[in-house]
């Protein structure tokens, strides 16, 4: 399950990663293909629609050093249409069919998705399953994404205040992993690289062994099963071993600090975090550490550090999924005339409590229903539950998570959390990011 406590719009520009979890069962069916695509099944008639999904194991961390950007690239590289879709049609055949699409790119997979009428299910899978084997990859379409993905990275990154606040933290919190680039990439490694360079990354890993395609809604089983047969059994498999990163970030036994310049109003301090995986428990104990820093108005850092302290304009904490040990970030947007220094200490202050200190009974009562409370929320649409599914297969290989995992957060106790926020939230396991007006700048 993922619990989200990000209260500032320039987040929204990293991929938006999947929530999980449910209260009530939720049922499935998976199989794999001769060509090793693994396919999910998840009956629900409450609604007549449909959402088909494919997820790749694909994203930024899976890059060349001297070829970043690529998997975020190809987010938008395989809409160009196919050998038998039309160049820029495939968005316009889903919405004449009365559906929506999108897709989302992280550092560790690339997701797909349509959602249709449930009559336009068979549609869906025709054309995922050209976008799997018969992607248009020419220099025309290179040329039109080059200019789409370096349009985003100007208004998204650019010229959005605060806009290169998670490329800083990357850059500096990872010195060997490639999570120390971000998915938006360098504009120049797209514009140097040739339409060879393109072709491989797609024949390496857009195969089937290295995705997962999941149907949710509105269907029948055994129709299914069979469209699924005609349009991705023939496709053969990539032939080759996917490549995986090994590298491993040293730990960190020191507190780093940066300053950053920007474009912005406002000095901005972000204390990052390195944490384990989201296999592991303690990742667990994060993300409820960061809800009851920052979830809502009543957490710890909104009532001590804006309602009460007024250092600070807007406050937030979150721990990134990711498959590798990541960062889980806190920030704060200082108030005006507020020092960087005066609402350091302020974050810092609260940081402490959590390390030191158990958590009340009543603020766990409350953590733990918030928790739960949001399984409920998450899992209400066709499409968060496909989404879901394709997320626990992809890195857990367990799909049946999505009904077992709130088991996890329940297991987690008082303990457990001033524990972790002891292990975790060390002044030496961290990066401090001091976000900086340019006209704060010397000379």
């Amino acid at each position: 399950m993922r619990l989200k406590a990000l209260p500032i719009a320039f987040l929204a520009m990293f991929a938006t990663l999947p929530s999980q979890g449910q209260t009530t069962k939720i049922n499935f069916i998976e199989y794999d293909l001769p060509n090793g695509l693994h396919v999910i099944l998840h009956e629900d008639h409450s609604t007549p629609i449909v959402t088909t999904a494919v997820m790749y194991h694909v994203g930024s961390k899976n890059e060349d050093p001297k070829r970043t950007g690529f998997a975020h690239f190809f987010e938008h590289l395989l809409f160009e249409g196919s050998d038998n879709i039309g160049r820029g049609e495939y968005m316009k055949m889903i919405q004449a069919a009365g559906g929506q699409l999108n897709a989302n790119t992280s550092q560790d997979r690339t997701y797909y998705y349509q959602t249709v009428p449930s009559n336009q299910l068979e549609l869906t899978l025709w054309m995922e399953a050209e976008r799997m084997n018969y992607a248009k990859i020419d220099d025309i379409g290179l040329e039109t994404q080059r200019k789409v993905v370096k349009e985003e990275k100007k208004q998204r990154y650019d010229n959005t205040p605060y806009g290169q606040l998670l490329n800083v933290v990357f850059e500096n919190a990872f010195t060997t992993h490639p999570y120390r680039w971000s998915p938006i990439g360098k504009d120049q490694y797209i514009d140097e690289a040739k339409l060879s360079e393109f072709m491989d990354f797609y024949k390496t890993f857009y195969v089937p062994e290295n995705a997962v395609l999941v149907i949710g809604g509105d269907l029948d089983v055994a129709k299914t099963k069979e469209w699924v047969t005609k349009y991705f059994g023939g496709i053969p498999k990539g032939g080759k071993p996917i490549p995986r990163p090994t590298m491993v970030e040293p730990e960190q036994t020191a507190e780093k600090r940066v300053t950053f310049y920007d474009n912005v109003q406002l000095p901005a301090v972000i204390l990052a975090y390195h944490v384990p995986p989201m296999k592991e428990k303690d990742y667990y104990a994060i993300q409820m550490l960061t809800q009851l820093l920052s979830q809502g108005k009543s957490s710890r850092f909104q009532k001590a550090i804006v309602d009460q302290a007024q250092k600070a304009l807007a406050v937030g904490a979150f721990a990134l999924q990711n498959e590798d040990p990541g960062v889980a970030m806190m920030f704060g947007i200082a108030n005006s005339g507020v020092s960087s220094e005066d609402l350091e200490k302020a974050m810092e202050a609260e940081v402490d409590k959590v390390m030191n200190t158990e958590i009340s009974e009543e603020e766990y009562v409350k953590l733990i229903n918030q928790v739960e409370n949001a399984f409920v929320m998450q899992n209400q649409r066709t499409s968060g539950v496909v989404d879901n599914l394709a997320t626990y297969y992809t890195f857990f290989k367990n799909t049946n998570l999505i009904n077992t995992e709130l088991e996890i957060y329940r297991s987690i106790t008082k303990a457990d959390l001033k524990r972790v926020a002891s292990k975790y939230f060390n002044k030496n396991n961290r990066l401090v990011v001091y976000y900086l007006p340019k006209s704060m700048e010397k000379k």
